[in-house]
């Protein structure tokens, strides 16, 4: 009974595991098979929606759940090209090829890439292959008869290159980067190039494009910062040192560099931001704190400086206000904001003629510039006004002076000269001058008529006012609040 059940048993169990084999594939490649299809799919519509990330995401699924289909790696290496990933790209290419070596659109996407990137001679060998296999490969043919030329080409310019002469071999490279626009080689060359000829905003540019070709690039950031520092733009050389310590913290001249940087560029943004407040004794500190960390590099010395200039100016300090505007005047001459700055500074010095000769310079460089316009034409009016009576003389203050000290200097000079304490022809010339003391008065504690005198117009002129003049004594003016009855009637 026992062998009888056993030769039974044998051949249910024969039929049976085969049975449950064939189910459990079949489950397993009805749900990963779908799943890749699901994958692919999404990944290609997100793709053409632009949304490489994602569309990453699901090819990676997708290489994941069936790493043996060779379609799965070409597919995702289009992403990785358009993303301008190539050496991911180039990976998934090769391994494509691994798994299907005659798949000839693979083929094709690696030599491009290779060709792109200028590795002439590789390109050149997968493009030999293709036409091998296929001798009327149209897109083939056309890269493969360019290479000889582009490789003259590349030889020429790294030889212009090596022995210095840069602004021929950029004519050369830029030809050259027309095709081979992924070359990391090329890019950097030229990089080098517009560095040497002195043209840093070009090289800012290439070397910014080769810290996105090369995923490491310490070097190329900490070059970066040095360009932006050189250009003077001490916040766009932090963020670029500042991406080079993010790659490698340890990097000792990253993190030298970015001591220097990071100190100079806080004290530029403390100053413009207590211009902004109009602190400008703050703005004043700030820069010349700067300029003591660094006096050396020219660009950097203007942007400080011409900040400094405009600060002083606002404040007042018109004598060093000038000093400073005119040593930025002397690395930039064609500095409009220095010169109307510097201009300001004369008008607050009563020095017209040199107000208006600058303000006439930063017309001739830019005819539209409304604050030049204005301030030469509010230098001529001063300049007339100051052979008539200027009420800031008057009172003995300066054109900054508050009002506090405006009424402090008045009631000093009416004090001093009220017709009252006067007799004779010495009470005559104290009646003029009272009047002039009280008009000063007038006009420079009205804010709107200070503003009207200040742009050259003199409210109380009778000719420029129409006859409305100001005479205090046929209105019953009393400076004293009625401590003097003294009344004057002309």
């Amino acid at each position: 009974m026992v062998q009888a059940s056993m030769v039974i048993k044998m051949p249910r169990a024969k039929i049976y595991f085969p049975l449950l084999f064939d189910i459990v594939f079949n489950l397993i490649y009805c749900v990963y098979g779908s799943d890749v299809d699901t994958h692919l799919e999404l990944g290609m519509e997100l793709l053409m929606k632009g949304q490489l990330n994602d569309a990453l995401s699901h090819y990676h699924l997708a290489v994941e759940n069936d790493p043996g289909n060779y379609l799965t790696y070409f597919k995702r290496s289009t992403v990785y090209q358009a993303m301008g990933r190539y050496k991911s790209a180039l990976d998934d290419l090769n391994e494509c090829l691994k798994l299907n070596p005659d798949f000839v659109p693979a083929r094709l996407q690696k030599a491009v890439v290779l060709y792109r990137q200028g590795n002439l001679e590789q390109a050149q060998q997968e493009f030999e292959y293709i036409i091998r296999v296929d001798p009327h490969h149209l897109d083939a043919h056309h890269y493969y008869d360019q290479i000889e030329h582009l490789k003259n080409d590349k030889y020429l310019a790294e030889h212009l290159v090596e022995i210095g002469k840069c602004s021929e071999a950029i004519p050369l490279l830029n030809k050259l980067g027309q095709e081979l626009y992924w070359s990391y080689e090329l890019r950097e060359m030229r990089a080098h190039c517009f560095e040497n000829i002195g043209d840093i905003i070009n090289a800012i540019n290439d070397l910014r494009a080769l810290t996105k070709m090369k995923s490491d690039n310490t070097d190329g950031f900490l070059k970066l910062s040095k360009l932006h520092y050189q250009i003077g733009e001490p916040e766009e050389s932090l963020n670029a040192i500042r991406e080079c310590l993010k790659l490698d913290p340890d990097h000792k001249e990253c993190h030298q560099h970015y001591k220097k940087v990071k100190k100079l560029a806080n004290l530029y943004k403390s100053g413009t931001e207590f211009a902004a407040k109009h602190d400008h004794q703050g703005c004043i500190d700030k820069l010349q704190a700067a300029l003591a960390l660094e006096n050396k590099m020219p660009n950097l010395v203007h942007l400080f400086k011409s900040k400094l200039c405009h600060c002083l100016n606002l404040k007042g300090n018109a004598q060093e206000a000038i000093k400073v505007c005119t040593e930025v005047l002397e690395l930039y001459p064609n500095d409009i904001h220095a010169l109307c700055d510097r201009a300001d500074s004369y008008i607050n010095l009563e020095n017209y003629d040199d107000a208006s000769s600058d303000y006439k310079k930063a017309l001739q460089i830019d005819e539209n510039m409304t604050r030049a316009k204005d301030g030469y034409n509010k230098a001529e009016r001063l300049k007339k006004q100051s052979k008539k009576r200027d009420y800031y003389k008057i009172l003995g203050v300066p054109r900054h002076a508050t009002k506090k000290d405006i009424m402090k200097a008045y009631r000093k000079a009416a004090s001093k000269w009220h017709p009252d304490q006067y007799q004779g022809d010495e009470k005559k010339k104290a009646e003029e001058k009272f009047i002039n003391i009280a008009a000063a008065k007038e006009v420079l504690t009205d804010p709107e008529k200070r503003e009207k005198f200040d742009n050259g117009e003199d409210p109380l002129d009778p000719e420029q006012q129409n006859g409305n003049g100001f005479h205090p004594f046929t209105q019953g003016f009393d400076p004293f609040g009625g401590r003097y009855t003294f009344r004057f009637t002309f």
